[in-house]
């Protein structure tokens, strides 16, 4: 009987690389961009690089919106229907330039302009002095006996007082003025960031985890928006009501208020922060009402009491029809944040959560 020839050995098959499924690779990538940006929130927050990132995202949004005037503008003059690719580079230029620029130029005239405010400032000070004793001894005769002995008697005692207060507190205040200035310098760098990032030329390919990072700096890019829109038309009413109380409204009953301008201006500037910035001007307008008579205090409290459920009203509209945000979300939001992470906090909730809000809407979990 014939044997069969022996076959030859079968070499083994080649193992096949382990690989994730797509659609978990899709959902590694997204859990990853949302880790990404909360620890580059978080690290914002913990390391006081809060005003870069507002200037990042300002810087970014002032270059696109004077990219596109300049690009429209240099169209009409070409009269070209669309700007070409030479035309939008220049404008981007120009506008990135003159972002970069304009805080120094300000920064320039402002202290060329404040030799006449620094010669001035001991006058100034004395006024004030002056005026801050007048006041506590206008409350001293208004108050009860055994409440007024705790007031100090003038302008030497009140003087006294500050300097002991500013003595303690020299080193907090050095502290402060550094802070500041650090501040300051992270805004600047943080608005030329954001300037260029705004032109710089289009990426041509982009990996998965790029592209998810990019549609989350989207989406904040699109909250801050909203956000410091919202909030400046907001500052602005309160600011137009109160400029008219106080020029026009008091002095027909016989009442003005001292440092008006200063009010006004800080009306504006503290109505930027939500909510809580009215509360605080309400309060030092008060007061100040308070050193003219008890009836410019009342009349004060009660116009800025009705400024103050105005702002709900528009809060309710304008913040939350555009954020989908209530106003005790926002309250409450703010109220934790103010409590992690101090003033800054403040700032950052409105913000932050809006953010939040759009992620949840756009991952259809709202």
């Amino acid at each position: 009987m014939a044997q069969r020839p022996p076959s030859a050995p079968v070499a083994p098959a080649p193992l096949e690389p382990t690989t994730l499924p797509p659609r978990a690779l899709t959902r590694g990538v997204v859990v990853a961009s949302y880790l990404l940006v909360a620890a580059v929130l978080l690290l914002v927050m913990w390391r006081g690089l809060l005003p870069g990132l507002l200037c990042v995202c300002l810087g970014f949004l002032l270059t696109r919106a004077l990219t596109r005037w300049f690009a429209q503008g240099l169209g009409r003059v070409q009269r070209q229907s669309t700007p070409s690719a030479r035309s939008l580079r220049v404008a981007q230029v120009v506008a990135a330039g003159l972002v970069m620029l304009l805080p120094l130029a300000l920064l320039a005239a402002g202290l060329t302009h404040s030799r006449g405010y620094l010669v001035d400032a001991p006058q100034q000070y004395r006024e004030l002095l002056n005026y801050m004793a007048r006041t506590v001894l206008e409350l001293r005769l208004k108050l009860p006996a055994d409440m007024a002995a705790h007031l100090p008697e003038g302008a030497a005692e009140i003087q006294r007082i500050i300097a002991n207060y500013l003595g303690a507190k020299a080193g907090a205040l050095a502290m402060a003025g550094r802070a500041w200035l650090a501040g300051l310098l992270f805004a600047y760098v943080g608005l030329l960031i954001g300037a260029l990032a705004a032109v710089r030329p289009p990426a041509l390919a982009r990996g998965p985890l790029a592209q998810q990072l990019k549609l989350r700096i989207t989406l904040f890019g699109e909250a801050f928006r909203q956000i410091v829109a919202a909030q400046f038309w907001i500052a602005a009413f309160n600011t137009l009501l109160t400029a008219l109380f106080l020029l026009f409204v008091l002095p027909l009953w016989n009442l003005e208020l001292p440092y008006t301008p200063v009010l006004i201006t800080f009306t504006f500037i503290a109505g930027l922060v939500p909510i809580v910035g009215n509360l605080v001007c309400n309060v030092v307008i008060t007061i100040v009402g308070l050193s003219v008579s008890p009836l410019a205090a009342a009349a004060c409290l009660g116009f800025l009491i009705l400024i103050h459920k105005a702002e709900y009203v528009i809060n309710a509209k304008v913040v939350g029809r555009r954020t989908q945000m209530g106003v005790w979300e926002l309250l409450s939001v703010m109220f934790v944040a103010e409590a992690v992470f101090g003033p800054a906090g403040l700032v950052a909730a409105p913000l932050f959560y809006a953010y939040l809000k759009k992620e949840l809407v756009a991952a259809r979990l709202v």
